[in-house]
C-alpha cells in the first residue's frame, strides 16, 4: 500500500453509527496539533485492522527507495530519528519519564514531561518497540 505525502494524520477510531450517519470520530491531538481543522471537509481513508494490514501502517514520514526486498512481518516504527512530532503525555514511566503513544500504541518516551503536557519533540532514537524524544517546544 502507497502512502500519499498529503497524509494529515493517522489514528485508529471506531465507525459509530448515530441517527442516520456513521461516524468516525478524529481525536481531539489532531485539531489541537493543527493537523485537522473543524468545519474543513478532508478525504478519508479506511483500512482493516487486522493483523496481515498493520505491516502495512509503517511510517508516514519514511519514503523507501529500496526495490522492495522481502516483507518484514514486524511493523516498522512509525517514527524515524530526527522527526519532529507532537504529542501529548499520557503516562509515566517506571524511571520518571513522560510516555506517549502515536500510531498503533506505538511508545515514545519523553524525559522532563509531565501527565498531560503536550509537547513538540524532535525523536532523537528509535527501536522496535519505543522511541525517544527530546522535548524542544512545551505546551503548543
Amino acid at each position: 500500500m502507497e502512502i500519499s505525502d498529503k497524509l494529515l494524520c493517522l489514528f485508529s477510531a471506531d465507525v459509530t453509527i448515530e441517527d442516520d450517519q456513521y461516524v468516525v470520530e478524529v481525536p481531539r491531538r489532531e485539531i489541537d496539533t493543527g493537523s485537522v481543522e473543524p468545519g474543513e471537509t478532508y478525504r478519508v481513508a479506511l483500512i482493516a485492522d487486522d493483523s496481515d494490514e498493520s505491516t502495512s501502517e509503517s511510517s508516514t514520514k519514511s519514503k523507501s527507495t529500496s526495490g522492495g526486498g522481502g516483507a518484514s512481518s514486524e511493523p516498522q516504527p512509525p517514527v524515524e530519528e530526527g522527526e519532529i512530532r507532537y504529542v501529548e503525555v499520557e503516562d509515566i514511566g517506571k524511571q520518571g519519564d513522560g510516555i506517549a503513544r502515536v500510531e498503533r500504541g506505538y511508545v515514545i518516551i519523553v524525559p522532563d514531561a509531565e501527565i498531560g503536557e503536550r509537547v513538540k519533540v524532535e525523536i532523537t532514537e528509535v527501536k522496535s518497540n519505543f522511541a525517544v524524544g527530546e522535548i524542544i517546544e512545551e505546551d503548543f
